[in-house]
């Protein structure tokens, strides 16, 4: 007999299509959508508040700074480097113009020499009528010879320096070009934070960023529409006066320069950053100040903060990368940061961290 087995088929899927697909696809999405709205990876980031923005706009602008003053530190050393290769060329073309009026003197010597020819002394002793004459004449030209030999090591050691003088060269360029690098490298560090700082302000409101730049009026934000040339009067023995009267000009420079744009490197006399308005306030006085806050805080001796008096220069954070002119009553004025002019300030808005009464 025989048995016929039924064969077992997996039953085939049927493809979706059309609406069918469609409507899965959507469910998919949908079901997507909701479990990232539930799990919260979806949901828009909160705006940060103005507290936030000030906070992230001041460490930008600290940073902004430090970069600020390794730049003029660097823009210093590049200028003396390129007045030293300056120099350098000027002492190789002075040098090789001597050289070139050596070099042509022998040659002139030489050809002589090759043109006239040369007579042993032997033979032109013998030859001679009058011996005493030859000889002196042979004198004269032995002390000649030795003028000569004289000259070709004049010119010898002349070659030497002037190769010493391209080799000093050549070791000032690399540094002027380290230098150079070294300022594009600060340069971008600048302006990528000065540009963070400017997005992040133009998110808020007009009222909201004079909160922030410190413009709304709050206590120790004030800077004047006019310059005002006199510093303030203290009440009597309430705070001590200038040490001595070139401090008394730098302060009056200070005010003088109140609403002065922030531009960093500037150092006047309409614009500057916080190092170049020390250096010219100390300069309109005939004090040469050095460039950079870490080198201006070591040019004079160092006081304490209870002993400040109007024209002190103090200094802020722990690189001591920001700079301001005391001005009494626990007052100083300063370039702040490009958002703001030059102003008046308390002193303790910021971490202080010395400083100094000029020399």
């Amino acid at each position: 007999m025989t048995v016929q087995v039924a064969a077992h088929r997996k039953p085939r899927q049927r493809s979706l299509g059309g609406s069918t697909a469609r409507t899965a696809v959507t469910l998919a999405l949908a079901g997507a959508a909701t479990a990232t709205v539930f799990d919260g990876t979806g949901s828009a980031a909160p705006e940060p508040t103005v507290a936030q923005v000030k906070a992230k706009v001041d460490k930008l602008y600290q940073q902004a700074g430090t970069a600020t003053e390794t730049y003029d530190g660097a823009r210093e050393k590049a200028g003396a480097a390129q007045r030293r290769l300056n120099a350098l060329r000027d002492e190789t073309a002075r040098k090789q113009q001597k050289l070139n009026s050596a070099r042509d003197a022998l040659g002139t010597f030489a050809a002589a020499q090759y043109r006239e020819g040369g007579i042993d002394p032997s033979w032109q002793l013998a030859l001679s009528s009058d011996p005493d004459r030859y000889l002196d004449g042979a004198a004269f030209a032995e002390r000649a010879g030795e003028r000569r030999a004289g000259a070709v090591a004049r010119v010898r050691e002349q070659l030497r320096e002037i190769e010493q003088l391209h080799g000093a060269a050549r070791a000032e360029l690399t540094d002027l070009r380290s230098r150079q690098a070294e300022l594009r490298r600060q340069k971008r560090t600048i302006t990528g934070k000065l540009a963070q700082a400017r997005r992040l302000l133009a998110r808020l409101t007009p009222r909201e960023r004079a909160r922030v730049t410190g413009d709304d009026g709050a206590p120790g934000h004030a800077t004047r529409s006019a310059p005002d040339t006199r510093p303030p009067l203290d009440e009597p023995g309430s705070a001590p006066s200038a040490p001595d009267s070139r401090a008394a000009a730098a302060v009056a420079y200070a005010y003088q320069k109140l609403g002065s744009p922030y531009v960093w490197g500037a150092t006047g006399p309409d614009a500057f950053d916080c190092s170049g308005l020390a250096l010219a306030a100390y300069r309109s006085a005939g004090v040469s100040l050095p460039r950079t806050t870490y080198a201006q805080i070591n040019a004079g001796r160092r006081v304490s903060r209870s002993e400040l008096r109007p024209g002190d220069l103090v200094f802020f954070y722990s690189g001591i990368s920001h700079v301001g002119i005391y001005v009494g009553n626990g007052q100083m004025i300063h370039a702040p940061n490009p958002s703001a002019p030059v102003r008046l300030a308390p002193i303790d808005q910021m971490p202080f961290a010395g400083a100094t009464r000029v020399a």
